[in-house]
């Protein structure tokens, strides 16, 4: 099983919900997937699965998830094979499935049963033989580049006035940024809010080059806890959130000082605690998906590196996954970013020249956010890798993010 989520935004940049996408077999290891055998067991839908074995308060922080259905998929006993509450799952259904009578009657069965209905893949010229469909649907999904949302707008308005619309395919942020501005989109899902930074257009605020400094300290060779103590104590909420970690490990502690907590917490958990606290504070103006982003990321890295034979770089693979968005959080370019704060050769040859076998785990885990199954079936072959163990690894990022910041 490989599963993974992709977020929809609003035009505030929330997330208000994912869609949830799950591959059950690897196609290079199974060649005749690709022919009849893909449809045998086309009743179930494994993103159900998924949904169902997580719940939705680990999966998605409690928000509606998105779950694909096709042709076969629709007749399924979704019931069964769905263990959370209808009103959190919205079944996405394509143009696999036709406007036909006995598909429009499943269709009102389902919404009748208390789940959400999304569309996508529908051209402009057959929203007419669709609009029985459509008119059960809560969301359509919209390619913005083939649409005059303007136009789209007043039809949808007039005929399906209490559908949502969502742009797909937003690769930009000017993109999002121009679309938000003509408004007509109520959300919108596409890579542009991890878009690097190309260009530096501000300064670093005093309080991040704090942040820069700790992580500086924590990430040198053989680093001194009093001097990491002594960052922390210029930032009043890093000291009440190692105040509250210390007095959840250690009960009934009387801590006399931050010196006295660092010490308690140790080396290598104190480096650990201060590379997760400090990144979530240099996200904090930035759209909350971002940390969810390099915070899953860095486990996932974490989780992946037996895997990938580098069972020892653990550490390493963990901040790579953290510094992977540091461009976005500090607003420099990746170069002027890693020129401010401390890494290993191995991170920055992958954050920076995609070298090395650290920009392996990296461009895995960027596959796999996108669902990109087929890329990820290659890679899994060539590396030798159970698919099953990178679902583990994935999930049990998810679980430790629900953990780290609960929603």
């Amino acid at each position: 099983m490989l599963a993974t989520l992709i977020p929809l935004f609003d035009n505030r940049m929330s997330v208000s919900a994912y869609s949830v996408f799950a591959r059950k077999t690897n196609l290079f290891l199974n060649p005749s997937f690709m022919a009849g055998a893909r449809f045998d067991g086309a009743g179930t839908v494994p993103e159900l699965e998924v949904v169902s074995n997580m719940g939705v308060a680990t999966l998605s922080g409690g928000k509606e998830v998105f779950v694909p259905i096709n042709q076969f998929s629709v007749f399924a006993e979704i019931s069964l094979q769905c263990t959370v509450p209808p009103e959190k799952v919205v079944l996405l259904m394509d143009n696999s499935i036709p406007p036909e009578a006995e598909y429009i009657k499943r269709v009102k069965e389902l919404k009748e049963q208390g789940y959400k209905l999304a569309i996508r893949k529908i051209p402009i010229s057959s929203f007419e033989d669709y609009k029985e469909i459509i008119s059960q649907c809560n969301y359509i999904l919209l390619d913005h580049a083939k649409i005059d949302i303007s136009k789209a707008k007043i039809y949808f308005g007039r005929q399906y006035p209490n559908i949502k619309l969502c742009a797909v395919n937003v690769d930009t942020k000017e993109q999002y940024d121009k679309l938000v501005e003509d408004g007509g989109y109520d959300l919108y899902e596409g890579g542009f809010f991890r878009m690097p930074v190309t260009k530096s257009e501000t300064e670093v605020n005093p309080l991040k080059v704090n942040y820069i400094e700790l992580l500086n300290v924590v990430n040198a060779p053989d680093y001194d806890l009093t001097d990491a103590a002594d960052v922390i104590g210029k930032d009043p909420a890093l000291v009440i959130s190692l105040l509250e970690m210390v007095n959840r490990m250690a009960f009934n502690s009387e801590i006399t000082s931050i010196r006295h907590a660092a010490a308690m917490l140790g080396q290598k958990e104190l480096k650990r605690w201060i590379n997760t606290a400090v990144t979530k504070e240099l996200c904090a103006d930035k759209p909350t998906e971002i940390i969810r982003l390099v915070m899953i990321r860095a486990k996932f890295a974490e989780n992946l590196a037996s895997e990938f034979e580098m069972a020892m770089h653990a550490p390493e693979l963990f901040i790579m996954g953290l510094f992977s968005a540091l461009d976005i959080m500090l607003e420099k370019t990746m170069p002027e970013a890693l020129d401010m704060v401390q890494v290993s050769k191995n991170v920055r040859e992958a954050l920076l020249e995609d070298k090395g076998d650290f920009a392996k785990v990296l461009d895995f885990i960027k596959c796999y956010e996108d669902a990109d199954w087929t890329e990820i079936s290659r890679i899994l072959v060539l590396e030798d890798i159970d698919m099953n163990d990178v679902y583990t690894a994935y999930l049990g990022a998810l679980r430790w993010y629900r953990d780290l910041i609960p929603a």
